[in-house]
C-alpha cells in the first residue's frame, strides 16, 4: 500500500509513520507534505498511490483548499485535533477521521475499512460537498442569548460573553463585566451556534471568546494554560492534542 501523509507537525508526522509501521511493514510512506501549496503541488504531478492521511489545519490553510484545485482519486482518512463543524460533516459522509492523539486500533480500524471497501467512492463531489457545508459563507451564526435572571428576561449580546462553561452539569456563560447566567443550550449546540472565527472549544468544559484570552502559559506535557478576563478560579487547560490547532486559531 503507498500511502501520502499531509500533516504540518513533525513529531504528530513521525507518530504515524511508526503506528503504520507497526500495523503493516509493507507500507510505503511515498511522502510527507507539510503545507497546502505543496500538497497542490505535489498532487498535480503525482496519483500513483492508494490512501491519504490528512490533518485539517494546515500551516498555510485548511486542507479542504486542496480539493479545489486538484481532483483526487484516492481515499482519504482524516487525523486531526478539531472537532468541530468539519468532524459532524466526516460523520454524514461517512468518510474516515481519527482524533489525535493518534491511537494504533484506530488507525488499524481505518486501513481494515480501507481495505475492505468494494465500491469506488465518488471522492471529488463528496470533498466538494465536505468544502462547502466547512467554509459556506451564507450560514448565520447566534447574536443573542435570551437569559433569565431573577423574574424576567434579557437579551445579551454574543459578544458581551467571554466565556460559557459547566458548572456541576449547567451550562454558563459570563459576560466580561464578570455577571454570569444559565444558557439553556448543550455545549455542542453552542459549538454550532456560535462563530468559530471568534469561540474556541479548549475542552470538554470551557468554550472561550477570543478576546477573553489574555495570557498563554506552556504547561506540563505539552498542555497549554490559560488566563482569561474575567478570571477563573479554576485552571483553564488546553490538551497537548489540541495545543497546536488552539495556537494557529488564535494566531489567525
Amino acid at each position: 500500500m503507498r500511502v501520502v501523509i499531509i500533516e504540518d507537525e513533525w513529531e504528530a508526522s513521525e507518530h504515524l509513520c511508526s503506528l503504520l509501521s507497526e500495523i503493516d511493514p509493507t507500507i510505503e510512506i511515498i511522502t510527507k507534505i507539510d503545507t497546502v501549496h505543496k500538497s497542490i503541488e505535489f498532487f498535480k504531478k503525482h496519483q500513483n498511490f492508494d490512501l491519504i492521511f490528512m490533518d485539517i489545519h494546515l500551516a498555510d490553510g485548511i486542507s479542504f483548499d486542496i480539493f479545489k484545485d486538484v481532483e483526487l482519486k484516492s481515499p482519504v482518512i482524516f487525523t486531526t485535533a478539531y472537532d468541530q463543524y468539519a468532524i459532524k460533516a466526516f460523520k454524514v459522509n461517512s468518510i474516515d477521521y481519527i482524533l489525535k492523539p493518534l491511537i494504533k486500533d484506530e488507525i488499524r480500524q481505518a486501513l481494515n475499512k480501507f481495505k475492505n471497501q468494494k465500491e469506488e467512492a465518488t471522492n471529488q463531489d463528496l470533498f466538494h460537498n465536505l468544502y462547502q457545508e466547512f467554509t459556506k459563507t451564507t450560514k448565520t451564526y447566534k447574536t443573542t442569548f435570551l437569559v433569565q435572571y431573577k423574574d424576567a428576561l434579557y437579551p445579551i449580546a454574543t459578544t458581551d460573553l467571554a466565556v460559557f462553561f459547566i458548572d456541576n452539569g449547567i451550562v454558563k456563560g459570563t459576560i466580561f463585566e464578570g455577571k454570569t447566567y444559565i444558557i439553556t443550550h448543550r455545549m455542542e449546540q453552542l459549538e454550532d451556534d456560535l462563530n468559530p472565527a471568534d469561540f474556541y472549544r479548549i475542552n470538554r468544559q470551557f468554550i472561550l471568546q477570543r478576546s477573553s484570552i489574555k495570557k498563554i502559559d506552556y504547561y506540563f506535557n505539552g498542555k497549554l494554560k490559560i488566563k482569561t478576563e474575567p478570571s477563573f478560579d479554576g485552571d483553564l487547560i488546553v490538551s497537548k492534542a489540541k495545543a497546536s490547532d488552539f495556537k494557529k486559531w488564535l494566531n489567525q
